[in-house]
């Protein structure tokens, strides 16, 4: 026992003179050592029926053994209640995610703080502890910085909310619909059905992309026609395909557009222009590109692939008279 004594330590003499209130608060190991070994004595006494170590025990451990249970019950209640209140604000408001991690954090923070109280109210110097308590977090912070950034990108992004679940987005060189918006990470599916995972620093500090955000999407298709086709014809030819793509249903039947974009190396350039919904958008997409095809068949406008033109300069050589 007195070895166990000498080796605790600064900050534990204090809490042994609350407990043992004989001790001063300056004693040296070997008194707290000797009270410590009186009152493992009253107690066992206590403990085999001897009705003075039982009042002795009453009253020096009793009223403040019943104290801390009461404040450690009642500040638990009120944590807790605080707690659920700020994390059903934030689940409202913001996100259910965010809101139960704040209920717990909230919970916590508020117990060691009543914890300190308590223990500064009955002597017991807690300065030790929150000399520990800094050095502990500082130490973390520096291990887990990555991980504490994605940490504090995944709060940003439950609050201002740039993308949602079930929305299409492109972001940090990935696209997919969203799954899941964690605190640390956000899960996607892909198109083809592979699953990715993105810490959420990586989506926060970078260019992000929301398809599906809005109620409507553009849908563009270029298409180039050869130069000897007549400029009128081809549009003539492309309105057409555009008017029967918003007949099938899926594209608006408003703001359909042919625009001549440019003169290519090898084609006269077009964009088909159509909207719809962001659901619908590779099927129009795909609609729009045939039906741009059939027209310029059917209109007879050839479609050009890339040439190019070589004019050779100078005299050419038969295999005859080179030899």
């Amino acid at each position: 026992m007195q070895f166990v004594i000498r080796r605790l330590p600064a900050f534990a003499f204090p809490a042994l003179a609350w407990l043992y209130p004989n001790v001063a608060s300056g004693a040296d190991a070997e008194v707290v050592g000797g009270v410590v070994s009186k009152a493992t004595a009253t107690f066992k006494a206590a403990l085999h029926g001897d009705q003075e170590a039982q009042m002795i025990v009453l009253r020096d451990y009793g009223a403040k053994g019943l104290a801390i249970c009461a404040a450690v019950v009642v500040s638990y209640t009120i944590a807790s209640a605080i707690g659920r209140f700020t994390g059903r604000i934030v689940s409202e408001k913001v996100d259910l995610t965010l809101g139960k991690f704040l209920a717990k954090a909230v919970r916590n923070v508020l117990m060691i703080i009543v914890a300190m109280v308590v223990l500064g109210y009955f002597g017991i110097d807690v300065t030790a502890f929150a000399a520990v308590l800094a050095a502990a977090g500082f130490a973390v912070g520096m291990a887990l910085q990555g991980t504490l950034s994605n940490f504090a990108a995944g709060v940003m992004l439950l609050i201002f909310r740039p993308f949602k679940v079930e929305e299409y987005i492109c972001v940090a060189g990935t696209e997919g619909t969203v799954e899941e918006i964690d605190l640390f990470t956000t899960r996607l599916n892909a198109l083809d059905n592979r699953h990715l995972i993105i810490p959420n620093g990586e989506i926060f500090g970078s260019l992000l992309e929301n398809y599906t955000r809005n109620e409507t999407r553009r849908v563009d298709v270029n298409v180039g026609a050869a130069y000897e086709a007549d400029l009128d014809a081809t549009r003539a030819a492309l309105e057409t395909a555009v008017r029967s793509v918003q007949m099938q249903g899926l594209a608006s039947h408003e703001n359909g557009q042919v625009y001549l974009d440019q003169l290519g190396g090898s084609s006269v350039d077009w964009q088909l222009r159509v909207w719809c919904k962001p659901q619908d958008y590779f099927d129009v997409r795909e609609q729009l590109t045939a039906a741009a095809k059939q027209s310029l068949d059917a209109a007879g406008i050839s479609i050009p692939f890339p040439q190019m033109d070589v004019n050779v300069v100078g005299k050419v050589l038969t295999r005859t008279q080179a030899a």
